[in-house]
């Protein structure tokens, strides 16, 4: 396991991190537990949760976990939340970026979790209703209350998260250090504004759903719907990484083209797209989302796979989200390149 700064900030955390959206609904506290003993054997050490997973429960059990082990383990962890929909039912201020909302609900999560201070506060998707400069001010006022030590944006388009970044420059105030994108094979639209506007803010990105919910890890197949023990095995129509809606052949041709390279390299698939997105530019740590801990132990083994020039090539082409015109289709691409790159 490698480590990387968290941002633009001084604080080290290990290259993949640990979600925690599974427990108290898909994971039981003991297989959590189980989970989180694991991730921190291998070497992890960044923990990502947030106050609406299972409405409060993926907290509670991860507060559960650091009280029961030692304090030598537990200070390891580099501990992440998130804040702005309704954990509970709080009536019209329960939900937003308000003073108000963030108040309580940083509040709440420090109490189920047990702990003083997080590590990374994070609030979960933009507000229109609530000015961006009352938000910044209360995130900066955690930091100075001690409750929090750095906050990350989550769900920001590229705009958005340059006008956080500015009005924070333009008060004095603390600027966020991370965003947590939706980034895989499947999804990556976000090269086109929000990897270059994060890039530009030293931000890094905390990517959410690597596999694409499950398609990218190989247990869905072309023209057989899904049924068994899988996400969509039981609720085809689930999220936006629905059967129908996701089961193009734009995503089977990834789907092909990952598969070639695991193959070829003797491994998962599951690892050759963790390893695609682990490093891609600006990447601080890749979000682990997994229902089982064997299923974090075949995920956990993507750090050791580095994939070559060509096979990045190879998945770069087959996914290839196709825009159609400049500034993003083949005319934009070198400027595209040279944003990604820092350049």
């Amino acid at each position: 396991m490698r480590y990387r700064r968290l941002g633009h900030s001084g604080c080290a955390v290990s290259e993949l991190c640990l979600g925690t959206m599974t427990f108290g609904n898909e994971t039981d506290e003991a297989g959590a537990h189980e989970q989180l003993d694991v991730f921190l054997e291998a070497g992890g050490t960044f923990v990502d949760t947030a106050d609406v997973y299972s409405a409060g429960v993926s907290e509670e059990i991860i507060g559960a976990w650091l009280r029961s082990r030692p304090r030598e383990v537990t200070d390891r962890v580099v501990l992440a939340t998130k804040g702005r929909f309704a954990a509970t039912d709080q009536g019209p201020n329960g939900n937003g970026l308000s003073t108000r909302h963030l108040t309580r609900a940083l509040e709440d999560s420090l109490r189920r979790l047990g702990v003083d201070a997080v590590d990374l506060y994070q609030v979960h998707a933009f507000d229109e209703h609530t000015p961006m400069e009352e938000t910044l001010r209360t995130l900066d006022g955690f930091v100075q209350a001690g409750k929090i030590h750095y906050y990350g944006l989550s769900n920001f388009t590229g705009w958005q998260l340059t006008k956080a970044v500015l009005t924070a420059r333009a008060l004095g105030l603390r600027q966020p250090v991370t965003l947590q994108p939706q980034y895989s094979l499947v999804v990556r639209e976000i090269e086109w504004e929000i990897v270059p506007a994060a890039l530009d803010a030293g931000m890094g990105l905390l990517p959410w759903s690597p596999l694409g919910g499950g398609w990218l890890s190989g247990k869905y197949r072309r023209d057989e719907r899904p049924t068994g023990d899988t996400r969509l095995g039981d609720d085809p129509g689930r999220g936006m990484e629905a059967y129908d809606r996701r089961g193009n052949d734009r995503t089977w041709r990834i789907v092909d083209a990952v598969e070639r390279v695991a193959e070829s390299r003797g491994c998962s698939m599951a690892e050759v797209a963790l390893s695609w997105v682990n490093n891609r530019p600006a990447v601080t740590a890749t979000i682990l989302g997994a229902r089982t801990t064997d299923q974090l132990r075949t995920n956990l083994a993507a750090v050791d796979l580095q994939l070559t020039d060509q096979e990045r090539a190879a998945l770069d082409e087959a996914s290839d989200p196709g825009a159609t015109d400049y500034p993003y289709g083949e005319l934009g691409v070198d400027q595209r390149a040279r944003a990604l790159a820092g350049g």
